[in-house]
């Protein structure tokens, strides 16, 4: 699984002569690693096998130890991490790991009907259900260069995030027919094959899996902050397809696949083959890593979510404990319907606000993201993420403006199993009100959410 997509290494399992030290019991077993781990007496491991870069970062705190790159698990970084559940299952001895996390939220706004296009807190002045998760996985081991190896992976998601994630044809009538608050999704489903004689490796992923490019994933615990920034909030989740990604060397990395499009099962009206091409460069130093993509590439026709999207991150590490994240993008689709005009857009997509006298035009959005971050400790670091949106025919967010936000977090973990974000936020739509139903022009929040890792 990539970086983009992995939640937060928890500890290592302990040694063989601990282990038969153990509580014998499935609950004696859960109680003791949550017990080692909020008071930091779990044992420690030498530093696992891995070939390439070294990592860049410490996470935790943040959420990732690498420089984020969809579509494939980290190749030549080992699978190492053991979690609550597989401890007390079975002491974290197979390959294949259940694991997951709750992740309730509470928000004060000066919207009273609704926060959005601001998410995951979309609700406003509510206490939320975000996301409850579960895994099901096994990492093919990349670190060998001997055999193919296969890892597979599973996700079901029940929460209010449902919404943000639901892909055309994956049980999505509950939010585009029905609007239901909460929903299910099965968020990701998806093979890996890894290669190793090609390159320095490569993985082939079928399936189900999260939209490559960019800093954000949905699935809370791989982001810096709670809620997302305008530029993920308007921007593809997931695809379903096929990818190869191919580490040509210690610092290239290339990938290229096609999907049906973007939030579209391959089987739903709209579905088109699309193609997606990346390339990633990190610097030999791991200070710096570049990464292109043009995602989901067709005719640029309108359907549903058939976006047009060229992609572009920067990460630079100042030292051991700043650095900075920048995303920038331009998507567009052709041929977008009219508001008011005789053509009816895709139920719970928005028309485009075109000339007067046209029936479709072309609907263009571009954004840019930066992110500050700095560690403060081995349990807590701070973020300010400043945000910029375009939406210049108001296709993806139902107003065309352009629209501002900044973001103040910090972000502290108990162990490596409960992780607290309070954050302080505040929105701007710079040419017309677009806020609490069309009523304000600018939005102020005050939030926090806790992610339980089982």
């Amino acid at each position: 699984m990539s970086a983009q997509e992995q939640p937060a290494p928890l500890p290592e399992s302990p040694s063989s002569k601990q282990a038969q030290a153990a509580p014998q019991s499935f609950w004696g077993r859960l109680d003791q690693f949550y017990i080692e781990d909020w008071h930091g007496t779990a044992p420690e491991s030498p530093a696992p096998p891995r070939r390439g870069l070294p990592s860049p970062l410490s996470s935790p705190p943040f959420p990732n130890s690498d420089w984020s790159y969809g579509g494939s698990p980290v190749i030549g970084e080992a699978d190492t991490n053991s979690y609550p559940l597989m401890t007390a299952i079975n002491g974290a001895q197979s390959r294949t790991k259940v694991y997951g996390w709750i992740s309730p939220s509470v928000n004060a706004s000066t919207s009273a009907h609704g926060n959005v296009p601001e998410v995951d807190d979309a609700y406003a002045n509510r206490i939320e259900l975000n996301q409850a998760v579960l895994y099901v996985e096994r990492l093919p081991n990349s670190v060998q260069r001997e055999h193919v190896d296969v890892g597979y992976h599973l996700t079901a998601l029940y929460g209010t995030d449902y919404r943000f994630t639901t892909n055309k044809g994956y049980l999505s009538s509950q939010w585009i027919d029905h609007n239901h608050q909460y929903g299910f999704d099965p968020v990701l489903e998806y093979l890996d094959v890894y290669v190793p004689k090609v390159a320095l490796g490569m993985n082939i992923r079928v399936g189900r899996y999260i939209s490559v490019p960019g800093i954000e994933a949905q699935l809370t615990p791989n982001n810096y902050m709670f809620s997302h920034s305008l530029l993920y909030s308007v921007d593809p989740f997931t695809d379903t397809g096929v990818l190869a990604t191919v580490q040509l060397t210690s610092q290239w990395l290339v990938q290229a696949g096609i999907t049906g499009g973007h939030d579209i099962a391959l089987w739903a009206k709209g579905s088109h083959p699309s193609a997606t091409v990346c390339a990633s460069y990190t610097t030999a130093s791991t200070n710096d890593n570049f990464y292109l993509c043009a995602n989901g590439i067709n005719d640029g026709k309108y359907a549903f979510n058939n976006l047009q999207q060229y992609d572009g991150t920067w990460y630079h590490r100042f030292s051991k404990t700043w650095h900075t994240a920048t995303e920038a993008y331009v998507m567009y689709q052709r041929d977008v319907p009219s508001v008011g005009g005789s053509i009816v857009p895709e139920p719970n997509t928005n028309g485009a606000t075109c000339r007067p006298g046209l029936q479709t035009c072309f609907a263009p959005e571009y954004a840019v993201v930066n992110y500050v971050n700095k560690q403060l400790s081995a349990h807590d670091f701070i973020s300010f993420r400043s945000d910029f949106l375009n939406d210049k025919k108001g296709q993806r967010t139902g107003v065309n403006t352009k629209y501002t936000e900044n973001t103040l977090l910090l972000s502290h973990w108990i162990g490596s199993t409960i992780q607290i974000r309070p954050e302080i936020r505040f929105d701007h739509a710079w040419d017309r009100d677009a806020y609490d139903r069309g009523t304000r022009q600018s939005q102020f929040t005050v939030a926090s959410d806790l992610i339980f890792h089982f």
